[in-house]
């Protein structure tokens, strides 16, 4: 007989995000923060929020899920976050470009924009985000409290931090 407890789920953190937002730009240092303070004791979830607004904004959501799926999806979305105005110019063209950058297989990410294999899950967060009250991005979920970032991300992490560290703690 095993006396020991199951192994309690990591907090998660879920990110809306839109990868044309310069709002999201912004938030990087304070993703790539929280990555470094928690490592895997805390799971960033990235989750897609593309903005009618901006006219690349669903290609990308869908790019952003095949870098996931190739396993590199921070990476790719900091790269593209990093340069919104180049993304803004060079719509799909420019997100197969930032994969084959980064060492990914663009052939298939060129394929997977053509075939919309990622379409559910894009249209799913959006839905989702919709549906517990997300309207713009970066919007941040933790222990099912909603943090909107889109006007300002003065105070969000260490709110965010506030309450992983209770989490964690709480975990035991």
């Amino acid at each position: 007989m095993n006396d020991a407890s199951p192994a309690r789920p990591v907090p998660v953190l879920d990110i809306w995000c839109e990868l044309q937002c310069s709002d999201c730009r912004g938030a990087l240092d304070d993703i790539r923060s929280l990555r470094a303070r928690y490592g895997d004791r805390l799971e960033l979830r990235l989750r897609q929020f593309p903005l009618e607004k901006h006219k690349h904004a669903f290609a990308a959501a869908q790019a952003a899920e095949e870098a996931i799926e190739q396993g590199q999806g921070w990476p790719y979305v900091e790269a593209v976050l990093a340069r919104v105005e180049e993304l803004d110019r060079g719509g799909e063209g420019f997100l197969v470009e930032v994969a084959r950058e980064l060492g990914l297989d663009s052939e298939e990410f060129d394929t997977a924009l053509i075939d919309g294999r990622h379409i559910l899950i894009v249209d799913a967060d959006q839905a989702e985000g919709k549906a517990i009250g997300v309207t713009g991005t970066p919007t941040y979920v933790i222990d099912g409290q909603r943090l909107d970032g889109g006007k300002s991300q003065e105070g969000l992490r260490e709110r965010i931090e506030e309450i992983a560290d209770r989490l964690l703690a709480d975990r035991g």
